[in-house]
Parts: C-alpha cells; structure tokens; sequence
C-alpha cells in the first residue's frame, strides 16, 4: 500500500484509511471486530479512523490493537459527549481528550479532530486552545478540523490545524478547487472522507435517507459514464488520487470488501481524460452543491 505525506504533520498514511465507524456496531461480535481491525493493518492500511460518537468502535480499537500500536496512524475526534460537561467547551475538550486516551488505551493520539463544529465553536474562547494545549503536552500529535464548507475554509483560515478531514467523492467536489488546494499550498494534510458518495448506485429509486438520496439525486444528473469499471473502483479511484487527497477512509465491516478497496487502488489513478471528464459533470451541474458533513 501506497504511503503518503499527511501534510507536514511529519505522520505518513497509506493511500486507503479504515473508516472505523463499523467496528462499532452492536451487531458485530467481538472476535468479528477483532479480525476486521487485524485484518486492516494485515492488508497494508496504516490510519485508522473513529470517533466517539462510533459505538463501541474506540474500546474495540484500543482492546483488539493495543499490541499493534505502533503499525498505524490512529484518527479520532473530540468536541462533545463529555457526561456533566457541556459540549464544545475548552473543558469539554481536555476532558474528551483523556477519555479517548483511556478508551484507546494509547499514551497519544496521533491525529484528533475537532468533530465538524461551525465558526461559531471555533471562534469560541478556550476552544481551540484546548486543543493545542493537548499537543503541547504530548497527548496528541496532530490538531485537526473535520468538516466541509465555510467552516472548512474558517478553520484553514486560522493557521491552528496540521490537518483536516472534508467531503470528496464523484458528486462533491466543490473542495476539490479550494479547500484541498489550499490545504495544500499551506501544507495541512487531507483526509478525504465520503470517497464513494455514500455508493448511490446500489439504489435504483431514490433512497430514503437524506444523504444518501442527495448524493442520488446528483449522479443522475451528472449522468456519468463509469467506462466499464465498477461504481466503487470508480469513486475510490477519483477520489484517492486527487491532489492534495493524502488518504481516503473507507468503511466496511467484511474483509472481501477491504481487499477489493486495496485491489482497486493497485490499478492506479483513472485516466486523465476520465477526470476531465467527470470533474466537467459536475462543474456543468453545480447549483447550489455544497460538501456534505
């Protein structure tokens, strides 16, 4: 698996991240979860991804991969769900900080992002101060921002995150022309989350859920022609090699799934004009299409 610079964290990430929100599920048995986390970093995959709002998915990380540390960039996030603290407070933020330490069982975590807070929280007295004191005292590594839109341009504004985490896919792609660019120029890793769109294909009516029908709705009107390859190779391959993308974070909970994301990106970046061409699509069809959070 490709490694790649994240920014200038000085941190190198493979070019596909585990999107860790699965691990967390209740209906995921313990030794499944296990073999899924030891199966990720058996296939190359080096950054891990979770939050604390992912279930059981941090306990399961640090009880299954305690003895692994060392083997991966592990990603989480901060900013609420403290019990007796309010969220989004500098108090919130320390205290948040040492339960995903002790949840992880880990002495540091290698990237914590701020949760897709607005400007707002992040103008907020002792917020992001919190979290920089956290890197000062050795408990994280890299302060980080994961959110899209004009919060994502706020927060790269402020010059306080090593790295941060947006929206890009085949039909979002709006911080592919300044939010990744500027990340870029300034040296702020990117983490690309939502790289297969929420796989809108699967469904041949609108689907139900909000952000799986936006997404839906886009690619019909996009009318994109995969050229023979399939929807997933499609998307993770777009998205992936993107500059300025250091890692895309994908999600699954079965092993096949995982291999057939690896094995889609040995096959390298689509072809320029299959760029040309899809970045064209949604250029022609951008009313109003902001990043999803």
């Amino acid at each position: 698996m490709e490694r790649r610079p994240l920014g200038n964290t000085g941190l190198q990430v493979s070019a596909l991240g585990f999107g860790a929100g699965p691990v967390g599920d209740a209906a995921l048995t313990e030794d499944a979860a296990a073999a899924l986390l030891h199966g990720v970093l058996d296939a190359g995959i080096n950054l891990i991804d979770t939050a604390p709002s992912y279930g059981a998915s941090e306990e399961r990380i640090g009880r299954h991969l305690q003895g692994r540390r060392g083997e991966f960039v592990l990603s989480t996030k901060c900013g609420y769900g403290v019990p007796g603290v309010e969220d989004w407070t500098g108090p919130c933020i320390t205290q948040g900080i040492e339960l995903a330490l002790r949840r992880l069982r880990t002495d540091v975590i290698d990237v914590m992002h701020f949760h897709s807070c607005p400007i707002d929280v992040l103008e907020r007295p002792g917020v992001v101060d919190a979290l920089t004191r956290a890197g000062e005292q050795g408990k994280i590594r890299v302060a980080a921002y994961s959110g899209d839109n004009h919060a994502l341009a706020h927060a790269l504004n402020m010059g306080r995150f090593g790295s941060v985490q947006v929206s890009v896919n085949l039909f979002d792609q709006r911080a592919l022309d300044w939010g990744v660019a500027m990340a870029r120029e300034r040296g702020v890793g990117v983490i690309a989350k939502r790289p297969l769109g929420n796989a809108p294909w699967r469904f041949s009516e609108r689907p139900g859920a909000q952000d799986v029908a936006l997404y839906w709705n886009r690619m019909r009107q996009m009318a994109l022609d995969p050229h023979g390859l399939d929807w997933s190779e499609l998307a993770l391959r777009f998205a992936t090699f993107m500059p300025g993308v250091a890692t895309c974070i994908v999600g699954t909970t079965r092993l096949e799934n995982l291999q057939r994301n690896v094995q889609a990106l040995e096959r390298g970046p689509l072809a320029p004009e299959h760029v040309s061409h899809i970045r064209d699509a949604f250029r022609r069809n951008d009313h109003g299409w902001d990043g999803q959070i």
